[in-house]
């Protein structure tokens, strides 16, 4: 989960830095295997980001994220409650490329956007939102369900504006911050989203920023209310255990044709809109140019941990219950 540009002003001051060497993870940490089978190592971009290169020690947390949703694992919780999300447009500000992800952010000082209610005892205030996605369709997803990957996954930041005074301090505290997860799969063309990939040739390299005003993400939203949380981190350094996740279950579908129209009469779109994502640099204009995919985070061990679901479910197997034989009745 991208924060980066929030957490800076905490990385540049001296606590700050000694809390980001605490949370440094390894040099050489192997990137995560896609577990689809039919995806294997020959084909999967090993190269990691240089977020991940340059780091020295693990962090010595349990709580970390990613981590794998194992269905028949997680335990429904009747006491969870529905989750309330509530955005007004107005309070989206700009999209910007931090060299990592693209990111919108939106003005947070009150409560204009907001969710409430489900594995949450407080308002959380909506910071921004963004996306991880993979350099093919085959991954791209931060967590798993299932050890299955989707080709994208979208998270919205909120911070816990009751207990804390602004992100920064949120963003470095237990229950500081919620994050909600929405798996993108390939469908459909998404006109809602279709507003923000136009913007993505303005922000191609790291650093750029162009505003983007009245875009409410509830759009972004899968119909179905069902959930799983746990508790976990960020995805990114300082990787502080300050979240609790809140995973939607129903994917999203996002364009999987190379050309369609958006409405009869008008042009073909030339891109698939994932296929837009991966148009953006890792790298600020000037440099070698270095695409931005695969920029998720290898999945972490679940530990201890108990993924709740808001849903009934029973893990079925597929395969067919054998009927019983008939039981023979004896010649009076």
């Amino acid at each position: 989960m991208v924060v980066m540009n929030s957490l800076r002003v905490i990385l540049q001051a001296s606590p700050g830095k000694l809390l980001w060497r605490k949370f440094q993870i390894p040099r050489f940490m192997p990137a995560r295997p896609c577990s689809l089978y039919t995806c294997t190592y020959k084909t999967r971009n090993r190269a990691l980001h240089p977020l991940w290169e340059s780091v020295d020690l693990v962090p010595g947390g349990d709580r970390q994220s990613p981590i794998n949703i194992r269905w028949r694992d997680s335990v429904y919780d009747p006491g969870l409650k529905p989750l309330t999300i509530s955005y007004d447009p107005a309070t989206c500000l700009h999209v910007w490329n931090n060299g990592y992800s693209f990111l919108v952010e939106f003005e947070d000082s009150t409560d204009k956007s907001v969710i409430k209610g489900g594995p949450l005892e407080h308002n959380y205030r909506l910071k921004q939102f963004h996306f991880h996605w993979g350099a093919i369709d085959a991954w791209g997803s931060e967590h798993t369900v299932d050890s299955k990957c989707f080709p994208a996954e979208l998270h919205l930041v909120h911070w816990n504006a009751v207990r804390f005074e602004n992100f920064e301090d949120a963003a470095l505290e237990e229950n500081g911050l919620a994050v909600i997860g929405v798996f993108l799969k390939l469908g459909k063309h998404h006109k809602e989203l279709q507003k923000l990939v136009d913007t993505l040739p303005s922000i191609k390299h790291k650093d750029a920023l162009v505003e983007f005003g009245s875009f409410d993400p509830s759009c972004l939203m899968p119909t179905c209310p069902d959930y799983w949380t746990y508790s976990g981190s960020l995805t990114t350094p300082p990787l502080s255990e300050s979240v609790t996740w809140i995973i939607k279950k129903q994917p999203v579908e996002v364009d999987h044709d190379q050309f369609h129209s958006r409405c009869p009469g008008e042009s073909p779109v030339a891109r698939a809109q994932l296929e837009q994502f991966r148009t953006l640099l890792f790298t600020s204009e000037g440099e070698k140019e270095k695409r931005m995919v695969d920029n998720f985070r290898p999945l972490q061990p679940l530990m201890n941990r108990t993924v709740r679901s808001s849903f009934r479910h029973d893990y079925v197997l597929n395969v067919q219950a054998k009927p019983k034989p008939a039981t023979s009745q004896a010649t009076p």
